[in-house]
C-alpha cells in the first residue's frame, strides 16, 4: 500500500486541514483515536495470530491506512494496517518478495486488516546508498510483463489508473499525466497536456520492463545496521526503473555514486523531470502549496 508522506517542513502549512502530523507521516485525528476501532483491531489480530494482543503503539501512517505496532503475549511484535486497499498491498509485497528484494512478510489478512512482519529499522538511509543500489538491482530485474498493473490503485482520494499495455509512452501519457488534467488549475493543466502530446520526444516507447515499487522514498525504505531491511508501502506496477529513482530524489539526495552503481541508460538525467512530475502532480492534488511550483519547475526543464 503506497503512502504519501509529508516532511516536517510543511507541517504548519497543512495543520488547518484537520490533520495531525508526525515528522514523516500523518493520521486523521478525527478517526484514528476511535477506541471501538482499536478494540476491534486487538480482537481481530489476536484471533488471526492465535495469541492475545497486549498493547499497541501508533506508527507513522499515511493516506490509506492506520498503522499500529502490536505487542503480543508471546513476546513478538507485529504491524497491523487497516485500509480499503490492504489486500492489494499484500499482492504487491508478494511481487517484491518474488524479486528477492526485502519486504515485510504478510502474516495474515482479513477484510481490510493486514498483519505484517515487524522489521528492524534503527538505521539511516544516508549510510546505506550502496546497499540500496544492490536491492534495486533485484527489484528492477528485467521481466516480460506488460507495462502497468492488473488493478487500479490510489493515493488516498487520488486515483491511480493502471491497466496493461506494450506502449510505455501511451501508458505514461494517459495514466500518469492526462489523468490529472481535470483536477489541476488550467494553466498547469495546459502545460502538462502539451508534454503528454509530445511525450515520445522525451521518454522511450519500449524501455526494459521492471517491477516498480511505485512510491520509493526514504520513509518507505527501512534500514537496519546500514542495510536495507525492507521496502514498505508499495504502489507497484511494471515500467521503466528510472521512475523509482525519480521518486527517490524528491525528498532524498542520493549521491552520484548511487546512480553510478545503478548502471542507468544514457540520457537518464534528462528523463528524470518527466518521471518526477507524476508524484508532484499527485502532491499538487493532495496538498497544493509548493508542489505546484515544483511541478512547474519540471515543466520548465522540459521546455513546456
Amino acid at each position: 500500500m503506497s503512502q504519501i508522506y509529508l516532511s516536517c517542513v510543511i507541517q504548519q502549512e497543512n495543520q488547518a486541514r484537520g490533520l495531525n502530523y508526525w515528522c514523516n507521516g500523518y493520521y486523521d485525528r478525527t478517526t484514528s483515536g476511535d477506541s471501538t476501532n482499536m478494540r476491534s483491531v486487538f480482537t481481530r489480530a489476536g484471533s488471526l495470530m492465535g495469541v492475545r494482543v497486549m498493547s499497541a503503539a501508533r506508527v507513522s501512517g499515511g493516506d490509506l491506512s492506520n498503522v499500529l505496532r502490536l505487542s503480543l503475549a508471546d513476546g513478538r511484535s507485529i504491524i497491523a494496517k487497516r485500509g480499503p486497499l490492504v489486500e492489494e498491498e499484500a499482492i504487491m509485497l508478494a511481487a517484491i518478495h518474488a524479486t528477492q528484494a526485502p519486504a515485510p512478510s504478510v502474516l495474515a489478512i482479513e477484510k481490510g486488516l493486514m498483519l505484517l512482519e515487524d522489521l528492524p529499522a534503527s538505521g539511516q538511509i544516508a549510510r546505506s546508498w550502496a546497499q540500496l543500489a544492490e536491492v534495486l538491482d533485484h527489484l528492477h530485474r528485467p521481466t516480460r510483463q506488460q507495462y502497468g498493473w492488473d488493478r487500479d490503485h490510489g493515493f488516498g482520494p487520488v486515483a491511480i489508473p493502471n491497466g496493461r499495455t506494450d506502449n510505455w509512452v501511451e501508458f505514461w501519457a494517459e495514466t500518469r499525466l492526462r489523468c490529472h488534467l481535470p483536477h489541476i488549475e488550467p494553466h498547469l493543466a495546459h502545460r502538462v497536456s502539451q508534454l503528454a502530446d509530445r511525450l515520445a520526444d522525451h521518454i522511450p516507447t519500449g524501455p526494459q520492463v521492471a517491477l516498480l515499487h511505485g512510491d520509493l522514498w526514504g520513509g518507505n525504505i527501512l534500514i537496519e545496521k546500514d542495510r536495507v531491511s525492507g521496502l514498505i508501502d508499495p504502489a507497484c506496477y511494471y515500467g521503466d526503473r528510472e521512475v523509482d529513482l525519480a521518486m527517490l530524489s524528491l525528498f532524498d539526495q542520493p549521491p552520484a555514486a548511487f546512480y553510478d552503481a545503478c548502471g542507468l541508460d544514457q540520457g537518464w538525467q534528462e528523463r528524470q523531470p518527466v518521471y518526477r512530475l507524476w508524484p508532484l502532480l499527485v502532491h499538487v492534488r493532495l496538498f497544493g502549496g509548493t508542489y505546484h511550483q515544483q511541478a512547474g519547475a519540471c515543466l520548465d526543464l522540459l521546455g513546456f
